[in-house]
């Protein structure tokens, strides 16, 4: 029976498959699955040597060892590369991986049963003190012995899978050519209605595809043709933001789609294109995509206890949103990335106007100031009156840039384990250098289910449901699953506390005694007495 052999490489390891010419396509893609040692819901994909996306099937073409294809698991889990491949193989395991089976079980057994066998607690203690050294450690190696004081543009991410905080330009450029690759490809109906819906999973794209992603939102929209944007333009301007994104846990590019994708959603879902102006529309959308430009991981609390640059810039003043405003002008101020460039000057001063209305009121200080304005407008909202539409317009951005909880749980929940590590990174930091440590991020204060109870009850309640009450449609997509998120954090809470006293109670049996018995010296006469210590 005729075979070919096929060279390729995985994780820039030499694979080689061979199999007959008549193998049915299942079998070659298991083979291929087999040699990435995927998981059966991961995506596969393989590149010729020109970078291009070629058909795992038995028409593959026989190539040589010199001419290796390149295969990629593009939808491994989310969690995987927080530490990092070289410490994974330094390890012989991946952690994050054990962690994500050892919570899967903990969750079943509190299911099936009424309490936790003391084997968990104790399964549990050792992971996360085996976590908690190799952040410690890395933390402490950057931050203290090794720390660069120096403002060169690669200087190291303090987070420890230690990639550099800003992009390298290789980094960059492999993007940009995926991307340009794949965006004259036709992105399918079932992929279009699936961006605007709030159950979008954003981790199963990369980010290439997530750019791909963004361009179909401007296209649908009708923004390309209503304001003359010119295909290429578009595509540089979203490298330009891409590049501008930095590589940190959870203010990074993911997060700049997330955001997108959840305004693009809401005005789907509200017919907002027929309620307001489409330059309104542009504004919303483009202000979700630059809305956290250029984000170090830091928030405005620790730029203005630290006195940073951005702080002493912009005179404590939103310092962070400021910036966000000022790069995304920087990127619109050139040609090849202005996709507002064919608009009239007064157009222009218009959406300028608006984005930096629309950024600036993601600051959360001004949370309660935003939302009382909006209350007061919803019985007499009026979508003719300008005033109004830009009260909207902000409780928007702000509805989208908060509304992790408001997705299905597994993709909600990974997003609140990379705010935590952003925000025990912010801690850390502060420690160090002796600044006031914010509360709500101190590792040492806070748990998972705790940071979240609060916040949806006091901050996402009030917000989402002032929405609602101007848009009801958007009850079962945001409220429903947000009241679903409060009870699975409370429910994680209330056994947090009672595996905490469980704990407390098993430390209690077999803690040995540490009262020592009193010494005795010798009394004249051949008696001893205690001594009291």
């Amino acid at each position: 029976m005729a075979t070919k052999i096929i060279y390729f490489t995985v994780n820039g390891r030499p694979e080689q498959a061979e199999f007959p010419v008549d193998c049915p396509a299942q079998d070659v893609k298991d083979l291929f699955r087999a040699a990435a040692e995927a998981g059966p819901h991961d995506i596969l994909k393989l590149y010729n040597t020109k970078g291009n996306i070629i058909n795992i099937s038995p028409q593959l073409a026989p190539n040589s060892p010199r001419s290796c294809y390149k295969l990629e698991v593009v939808a491994a889990d989310c969690n995987s590369e927080l530490l990092g491949s070289d410490l994974v193989v330094a390890l012989g395991f991946d952690l994050s991986s054990m962690e994500k089976r050892l919570q899967s079980l903990e969750k079943r057994i509190l299911t099936e049963a009424a309490e936790t066998p003391a084997i968990v607690y104790e399964m549990k203690r050792q992971v996360e003190s085996f976590r908690e050294k190799l952040e410690s450690v890395e933390h402490l190696s950057w931050l203290g012995l090794y720390k660069d004081m120096s403002d060169g543009t690669h200087k190291p991410s303090p987070f420890y899978h230690k990639r550099t905080l800003r992009k390298t330009r290789e980094e960059c450029e492999h993007v940009r050519e995926k991307f340009l690759q794949m965006s004259s490809l036709e992105v399918s109906v079932e992929v279009r209605q699936y961006l605007k819906t709030p159950t979008f999973d954003n981790w199963q794209w990369e980010d290439a595809e997530i750019m791909v992603l963004l361009q179909v939102m401007y296209t649908d929209l009708d923004f390309i043709s209503s304001f003359n944007i010119e295909l290429d333009v578009l595509q540089q301007f979203l490298y330009e933001v891409y590049r501008r994104y930095n590589n940190i846990p959870f203010h990074n590019f993911k997060h700049c789609f997330c955001v997108t994708q959840m305004m693009y959603g809401l005005i789907w879902l509200t017919d907002l294109r027929s309620k307001m102006d489409s330059i309104d529309l542009l504004i919303m959308l483009t202000a979700a995509v630059c809305h956290d430009l250029d984000h170090t991981g830091y928030n405005n609390a620790y730029q203005i206890n630290a006195r940073t640059e951005l702080a002493l810039r912009y005179n404590d003043i939103s310092p962070l949103e400021n910036h966000h405003c000022a790069v995304a002008f920087e990127i619109l101020e050139k040609t090849e990335s202005n996709i507002f460039r064919n608009l009239s000057t007064e157009h222009f001063k218009r959406i300028r106007e608006g984005i930096i209305k629309c950024i600036l009121a993601t600051d959360m200080t001004r949370h309660t100031e935003i939302l009382n304005k909006f209350k007061a407008l919803i019985p007499v909202f009026d979508f003719s009156n300008k005033d109004h539409r830009d009260v909207l317009m902000m409780i928007m951005i702000k509805v989208s840039d908060i509304s992790n909880e408001a997705r299905p749980m597994d993709v909600a929940e990974p997003w609140l384990d990379c705010l935590l590590q952003e925000f025990f990174n912010q801690s850390d930091m502060e420690k160090l250098e002796g600044l006031p440590v914010t509360p709500f991020m101190d590792r040492d204060k806070v748990t998972k289910p705790s940071s979240q109870t609060g916040f949806i009850r006091f901050v996402l309640f009030p917000l989402f449901i002032e929405l609602a009450n101007l848009f009801p449609c958007l009850e079962q997509h945001i409220i429903d699953p947000v009241r679903k998120a409060l009870d699975y954090y409370t429910e994680m809470e209330k056994a947090l506390e009672r595996e905490k006293q469980n704990w407390a109670q098993s430390e209690k049996m077999v803690k040995p005694s540490t009262l020592k018995e009193p010494e005795a010296r010798p009394e004249p006469g051949g008696t001893t007495k205690p001594v009291n210590l």
